[in-house]
């Protein structure tokens, strides 16, 4: 008779999240994974499914919980000027503290463009980024808080490609100066 699987499967998860983001998908081998889950192969495969199966549920988890987590900041704030500035501030901190850079970027260049469902995904992660954005900056700007003259859409793409090239800039240069003052340009113009 076959033993019965027990384990926290989210702790479980977000352990295997953190091997793919440090590794990442390529780099990340089964072994790597179940060592740091805390099970067998086995037990995997008849709980999760395989590698794949695996490494969607992690961006998964990831994007979820960065959403969620960006909702709770902005509800928490009166100012949608204030919480589109604590956004950007919180990406600042999270490139400049971060180990590694962000999982969804990682994921973005070495599996999505030949793996639908993880594109899928990150284009969900993209379109909500841009909504909340957006819907920041529209807010700001009926409460006065911003000038109404910046076209909402450009502005939340600027916005976005902004803060995701400082990704790439951190890796290169390891400097969190240079990403704190670009943020703060940032910030500077959204003042105006």
């Amino acid at each position: 008779m076959a033993r019965n699987v027990e384990f926290n499967e989210e702790e479980a998860i977000r352990k295997a999240m953190e091997v793919f983001w440090k590794k990442g998908y390529s780099g990340a081998s089964l072994r790597d994974l179940t060592d740091a889950m805390q099970i067998n192969s086995s037990s995997l495969y008849n709980t999760i499914g395989d590698k794949h199966a695996l490494f969607v549920r992690c961006i998964k988890y990831y994007t979820e919980s960065r959403i969620e987590e960006a909702k709770k900041r902005a509800a928490s704030e009166k100012s949608p000027l204030t919480a589109l500035i604590n956004f950007i501030n919180d990406a600042v901190t999270f490139i400049t503290n971060g180990e590694t850079t962000c999982m969804a970027v990682k994921t973005a260049f070495e599996v999505a463009p030949d793996d639908d469902s993880i594109k899928a995904i990150l284009k969900a992660d993209n379109d909500f980024t841009h909504i909340f954005v957006r819907s920041l900056i529209e807010k700001a700007r009926k409460l006065g808080e911003m000038q109404e003259d910046e076209d909402p859409e450009v502005l939340t793409d600027y916005i976005i490609s902004a803060y995701t090239g400082w990704y790439e800039s951190y890796i290169l240069h390891k400097d969190p100066i240079r990403i704190t003052k670009m943020a703060r340009y940032l910030v500077a113009q959204l003042k105006q």
